[in-house]
């Protein structure tokens, strides 16, 4: 598989169906078993603590989100890290509110600490998680994609993985051979941030791309930047379509759950994906 040949990605995920474990918050958990489905993947909610675990060892890949955590969620959530670095399954944090409360904070800072497979949040988000921002309104972002992509850097360095960061247009970031590369992802509708869940969603799918091609192979570096920049991808492709089809919230939901569905490997040739290769600062 050569870098960023999306086709190939999408088609070995609709391949393989991957099973993907979501620790993900009351909110969005049905849009997001919905997604999964829709993009050719397999959704389990384990957010139990006593076989979070368990569960860890058998899914594909994992997706932690506290955007609503209990303190059963906490717990299944670092049983269920713990559980699938063992056995070297890839995981997604996503940051949501990252800065609103003290408490969530210092719990979102150490499970960062675990070093994801992938980070994915708002601008916001990913600035206050790098020590650069204050952080969302609630689970809105204040700032900008493309100032949030010094402490895409930051993080991508900390944590050794992938950092996304998703708006208007998305970046990925990662530092690979010792230098920068980073992806922009055009396109989608202003719609998608009028419904609730896509964003987190977007984090469920980001988890089914890497379990697809960890399934395929022992992927690491490259391939973990082309599977996330394949699923914003998709995702971009999609809200394309479903805003071509509705123009209100309700109606949008809907399209775009069909145009997940509807996206082919071919299709990807159309996706709207800028790279750039850097330095390090």
């Amino acid at each position: 598989m050569t870098p960023l040949d999306l086709p190939a990605i999408n088609a070995r995920l609709r391949a393989c169906h991957p099973l993907v474990q979501n620790i993900t918050n009351t909110v969005v958990q049905q849009f997001s078993a919905n997604v999964l489905l829709a993009i050719g993947a397999a959704p389990a909610m384990f957010d139990h603590p006593a076989d979070a675990a368990q569960f860890a060892r058998i899914a594909d890949a994992l997706l932690v989100n506290f955007g609503t955590a209990t303190n059963g969620q906490l717990l299944a959530a670092d049983a269920a890290i713990a559980a699938a670095a063992g056995a070297g399954k890839p995981w997604v944090l996503d940051p949501v509110s990252f800065g609103a409360g003290d408490f969530r904070t210092q719990r979102i800072r150490q499970v960062l600490a675990r070093r994801p497979t992938v980070v994915r949040g708002n601008a916001s988000e990913i600035m206050a998680l790098a020590g650069t921002g204050a952080g969302a309104r609630g689970v809105d972002a204040t700032d900008a994609v493309e100032a949030a992509l010094p402490a895409a850097v930051t993080l991508a360095r900390q944590t050794g993985g992938v950092v996304a960061v998703s708006g208007a247009t998305d970046l990925v970031v990662a530092i690979l051979h010792g230098q920068v590369r980073v992806a922009r992802i055009a396109g989608g509708s202003a719609l998608m941030a009028l419904v609730v869940g896509t964003g987190c969603a977007l984090g469920s799918a980001v988890a089914a791309y890497l379990g697809a091609i960890e399934a395929d192979r022992d992927a690491v570096g490259e391939a973990r930047f082309d599977a996330t920049v394949a699923a914003h991808a998709h995702f971009a492709l999609a809200g394309s379509l479903a805003a071509e089809r509705a123009r209100s919230p309700g109606s949008f939901a809907v399209a775009f759950l069909d145009a997940l569905y509807e996206t082919k490997p071919a299709d990807f040739s159309r996706a709207k994906i800028a790279l750039e290769t850097r330095d390090q600062p």
